[in-house]
């Protein structure tokens, strides 16, 4: 796809969200099914049914998939569909790119260890290693333009509103 086709491709829903903001306003949802067998829960990936269960930091197997993986997968995969959205509309050419993810976890904190040790990420570092022979300047802009338009990285960046609820089936 070049800037063009990007650009047709999103002029109506950036009129449409303009004229309605209302309308760019909506709930993207997942939902998952505890395992009664194990400590597990398989989520509806849309593709696919996903079995995430614990790390085996925390006892698990490594059979299932760890959400905190996920949450990284979730990462690189959302930058690296913005990195080239936002490649394609400043019109960077990239050869070829990867993106890595990697956060640093202490279980002590998830297994109630120390009190002290935090529950969740302590540090998460997101890299690109792109093959191009657009200036530095212009990769200076792509990657503040992916930090600044990527969902995932932002979500993390600055916390939303959380809350949970218990109920009962």
């Amino acid at each position: 796809m070049d800037v063009t086709a990007l650009r047709a491709l999103q002029a109506p829903l950036k009129d449409k969200y303009r004229e309605t903001p209302d309308a760019a306003v909506i709930t993207l949802k997942a939902h998952g099914e505890l395992d009664d067998q194990h400590i597990a829960c398989k989520v509806e990936t849309g593709r696919a049914i996903a079995l995430a269960g614990l790390h085996p930091a925390t006892g698990g197997t490594g059979a299932e998939l760890c959400s905190g993986d996920m949450l990284l997968e979730a990462l690189v995969a959302c930058a690296g569909v913005t990195l080239k959205a936002v490649a394609t509309a400043l019109e960077i050419e990239l050869k070829k790119g990867t993106v890595r993810a990697e956060g640093d976890l202490d279980f002590r904190g998830t297994l109630g260890v120390a009190k002290d040790a935090p529950v969740g990420f302590k540090a998460i570092r997101l890299s690109f290693d792109v093959e191009t022979d657009a200036p530095q300047e212009k990769l200076d802009s792509l990657l503040k333009l992916t930090e600044r338009y990527c969902v995932v990285f932002q979500t993390l960046n600055v916390k939303p509103e959380l809350s949970a609820a218990l109920n009962r089936g």
